[in-house]
Parts: C-alpha cells; structure tokens; sequence
C-alpha cells in the first residue's frame, strides 16, 4: 500500500495522508477563525497576541520579549493599540466564545498593555519591503481612517503625504474625544510612528480650498479620502441658531482645541450617541448640571454602554422619550440663557434604522430654563471644494474594497458612514492593500474569512473558571474635578493571567490531551515548533477512532472524510 502525502491549504503546516485517492477516517487539523477576530473591524490576530504571551512561560521565553512579538502581531493590522486600548468599544469581546463559560477575554484591557508595553520599549513599526517605489499616494485626513491607510501603504514602500485641515493629527481621536478617555500624549506618540515611516504630513490644509482637489489627482497616482464626519447636525427648530445652542461635535472640537467654553450652570445634550455622551460628560467636568435629552428608550441608546453607564455615575441626568420643539434666548450678555420647549414621546412602528419610531403626545410639552443646549443628533462629512466626490446626501460613496467611481480614489471611515474608531481603520486598511493592487496593475479581492469556530464545537467544560481581570478607575467624584484619564492599565502580571483565560477557539495550544488519549500512540509533540503548531499524527498507525477530536477542546482537529 503506498500513501501519499499532501499539504492541507487550510493548515500548512499538518499533513494528510491519502490511501488510494481517498483519505482515511483520521484526524485533520484544520485552524479556525476565532469569533474574537471575525468581529473586529480591523480583523487582528487576537488569538495570536494572547497566546503568544499565556505560553512565553512554557516556552522559556521572557515576558518583556512575548509581549515584544505580540505588540509586532498587533500593529501587523492596527497602527494604535494604546489608543485603541482605551477608546474601543470592544466588538472582539462580544464575539469571545468564552462569554459561554464565565465572561469573555478582557481584550481590551489587555490590547491597552501591549499598546503602552511597545510606547515604553520604543517598538518601531515594521515594513514589508525595503524597494522604495516610484509611485506617489494622497491622503487626505490624518484620522485614524487616513492615518491607517498611509500606514500600510508607506510600509509596501509607497511615497505617501497626508494632507490635513486641522493643526494636528487625530480627527476626531483628538478633536471628539477628551482627554480623560484618551491622553494626547498617548495620541500624539502612537500617531508619530507613522510619520516616522517616512509619511509627509500637511497640517492646516484643507483639500477643495487651500489646494484643489483636481491638482491632487493630476499629482498622485492615487487618493485615499479620510476626511471624517466633523460637521455638527442642527435641532432644525425654531431657535437653532441661539448663542447658547450650539453643535456637540463643534463644543467637543473647540473643548479639545484647547479653548475655554463656558457651558453655564444648566446644560442640556440632546441625543442619545457617542458624542451626546462625550459633551455630557465634559459638561459636568465645566461644572454644570447636565440633563441628557433623548427621544427614545436607554435601551435604543447608540452610545456605547459602558460610557452611558459612567456618564450616569458621574451625576448626569438622563430624560428618556422627550425631543426639543423650540428654544427661545432669556436675557441677554453673561445673563443669557435658553428657554427650551420640549414635548414628550411614546414609541410607535419600527423605522429604517429597526428602532421604534418616536411619535410626539399631543399636549405633552414642558420647558427646561438652561444657560446651554448641545445638539449632538448627528454629524456629517464636510464636502466643500470637494464635491466632485461621488456621494449620496453628504456622504461619500465607496464599495466593499472602499473604491469610489473616480478611478484611483477611495474613501473610507466617518467620511462613508459614521461609526467606531477601529472600523475606520480597517477601511484605512482594506483600502491600502486595494490601493498597492491598483498601483501594480491588478484589481484587489477581498478574500472570504474562514468559518468562525462556535462555542458549541468546543470543550468548554475543559477550561477552568478564571476570573476576568479589570482595569481600575477613579472614582466618579474624583474624575469629574478634571480630564485625568479615568481607567488605569492592567498591572502586567493581571495582564499576563488574562491572556491564559484565552481559550485558543480553533488553534491548538498543546493541552495534549489528543496525545495523552491516543490508544494507538499516533500523536507527537514537538516543543520546538511554533505556537499552534506543536502536535503532529502519525497516519500510518491512526486507526480513525476520532478519539483526539473527541477530546480537543479548542475545535481545531476534525474528523476526517472517511473512505
């Protein structure tokens, strides 16, 4: 009998053996996608990162060194992790199949010490290539988006130059959310790094009015749009343009600009997302009581939970089903102040957005007698001098691989449609790699993620309860008396113990219990090969039993197809 033995494309580094043109009835290692990772935007290597630090120990490899490697396989996909360790909302966490047993990885928190471990070792980003290339790249905006992007193309070797509008880097990183989420020297430190690649950068200057768009496109090879969703919506009633009314993105923006805005003793945010939050809370830090106006329930909240949550301990109040009708100005000068009509609300049929319609009650309306009413009821791109742009209602418009109809432009983050910071990264992302296949003559397919592993194809009784580890914060009367940064990072030996409470879900993490379980000895290990990579069959003397699938408590053997 001879075999023959083939490389497996999911798993390159197993082997199969196959009989006479059919596979036995063995083991087939095959590595999964963790549902951490196919929930996050910019699709990091999670998995890869914890592990690389819960096994440094058992592969005699010093902790400073693993978290090292799991800082390079982080910033393989995201440029920020110390940013993004404080500012994410975590969509990983939502995912993590550990949620089933006794609550999910604390990736956050552990994505924050990887980040600030690579501020404090002064890690530099790596590139792909050594060949500088003759081919030039426009960026515009120097966000998270923009700033994403001119990262993973500067590293393929690309001359990139990131035109912004602002005096600094950031977008909305800088000028949306305060300091007490987010340092600026946390910012400013992670933002260098890209620059440090060798990326041009413009400040002060806006694309459509300080230099034509059309002149970009005749100078660069090709163009990234990041601009952002930096323009404030309106209340659209009677009184929208008080001195005392303003727009939460252009309060939040001058806040962080550095200015000082007096908000009065009485202020009222309207809406109901992340930058209704962001103004209440810097609100209340300016010393105002603040009420928090929004038309629906808490449950139809887009904010992000913990953040409503944190605004709610830090004394903000919340008026639920009530939306604003009219504001009219009281007095005048430093005296002035806001008489605002507000009428209730019930809810009716869903809408587009699959929330419940609010509908007004007739004869329901009340005053609030403020000094400040913010408006953060939505936000849009700024298109002057760039309208040219293809776009729908304000928003530009770009396709799965964030290419517009111009040939050569592409566009990506708030700019297309406002949401997570991390999501606009990975369009940074996408739209890089689109971007290098366009400049080489190809066109870029997105490829198809591999089936995410589920909690029910795993051993969950395997793992031992854990608890999660949590970052500490300052208590909520202390962190309302400035913009200290509220939570701390993870001491390094928590941190170390929260990646072990990763459970591997689709890649195995030498348990041994396939081995251990073997009745025909059939499987090895060898300690010297990567992670995830240590357990090798034998095929020759695998009987097909499927015992080690039986017993594998990540999901990463399955049974084989069988004669």
């Amino acid at each position: 009998m001879e075999f023959e033995v083939i490389k497996l494309k999911t798993a390159p580094p197993e082997e199969v053996v196959v009989v006479n043109g059919s596979s036995w009835k063995c083991p087939v290692y095959v590595r999964r996608m963790p549902p951490c990772r196919s929930n996050c935007p910019t699709s990091e290597d999670i998995r890869g990162y914890l592990t690389i630090v819960a096994q440094a120990k058992e592969n005699n490899t010093p902790v400073d060194a693993a978290l090292d490697e799991a800082w390079y396989i982080l910033t393989d996909k995201n440029p920020f992790p110390a940013i993004h360790g404080r500012v994410c909302p975590h969509p990983c966490e939502d995912g993590c199949n550990r949620l089933y047993k006794d609550g999910s990885v604390a990736i956050n928190n552990f994505e924050r010490v990887v980040g600030d471990h690579g501020l404090k070792r002064g890690l530099k980003l790596r590139m792909l290539t050594g060949e500088k290339r003759d081919k030039k790249i426009a960026i515009l905006g120097a966000g998270p988006s923009g700033m994403s992007c001119a990262y993973q193309l500067a590293r393929r070797g690309f001359k990139v130059t990131v035109f912004e509008a602002n005096k600094q880097t950031g977008g909305m990183l800088r000028y949306g959310i305060p300091q007490y989420r987010l340092p600026r020297e946390i910012l400013d430190a992670e933002m260098q790094r890209v620059l440090d690649l060798g990326v041009e950068l413009r400040c002060n200057t806006k694309v459509g009015v300080d230099i034509p768009f059309a002149q970009l496109r005749k100078e660069y090879d090709a163009i990234y749009v990041g601009i952002g969703a930096q323009k404030g919506g309106k209340l659209g009633i009677p009184g929208d343009g008080l001195p005392g009314v303003m727009s939460g993105v252009g309060f939040l923006h001058r806040i962080n600009s550095g200015e000082n805005v007096a908000v009065g003793n009485k202020a009222v945010i309207v809406g109901g997302g992340n930058t209704a939050i962001d103004a209440a809370r810097v609100s209340r830090r300016l010393g105002a009581d603040v009420t928090l106006l929004y038309r629906r329930t808490k449950n139809e909240m887009p904010a992000i939970k913990e953040e409503i949550a944190a605004a709610e301990a830090e004394g903000v109040q919340f008026h639920f089903l009530a939306a604003p009708v009219s504001a009219e100005a009281k007095g005048s000068g430093a005296n002035a102040a806001v008489s605002l009509k507000c009428v209730k609300m019930q809810l009716g049929e869903k809408d587009k957005s699959g929330r419940a319609r609010p509908i007004p009650i007739a004869g329901s309306e009340f005053t609030l007698e403020v000094n400040t009413v913010l408006c953060a009821v939505g936000q849009e791109p700024d298109l002057e001098g760039i309208a040219e742009l293809p776009n729908s209602s304000s928003w530009i418009v770009a396709n799965a691989i964030r290419e517009t109809s111009i040939p050569g432009v592409y566009a990506g983050g708030d700019a297309v449609t406002v949401d997570i910071a991390v999501t606009a990264v990975g369009h940074g992302r996408k739209a890089a790699r689109a971007i290098n296949a366009f400049l080489h003559g190809r066109t870029y397919k997105e490829p198809s993620p591999p089936r995410p592993v589920k909690h029910t194809e795993m051993k969950l009784d395997y793992y031992k309860d854990a608890p999660r580890n949590d970052a500490e914060e300052l208590a909520p009367e202390t962190r309302i008396r400035g913009f200290d940064e509220i939570h701390k990072t993870l001491p390094l030996d928590q941190a170390v113990e929260e990646s072990k409470r990763c459970m591997s879900c689709g890649l195995c993490f030498t348990c041994d219990r396939c081995r251990v379980f073997c009745p025909r000895e059939a499987i090895t290990r060898d300690k010297k090969s990567p992670v995830g990579q240590k357990m090798f069959s034998d095929y020759t003397k695998c009987s097909g039993c499927h015992i080690c699938a039986e017993v594998c408590p990540s999901g990463y053997i399955e049974m084989g197809m069988g004669l």
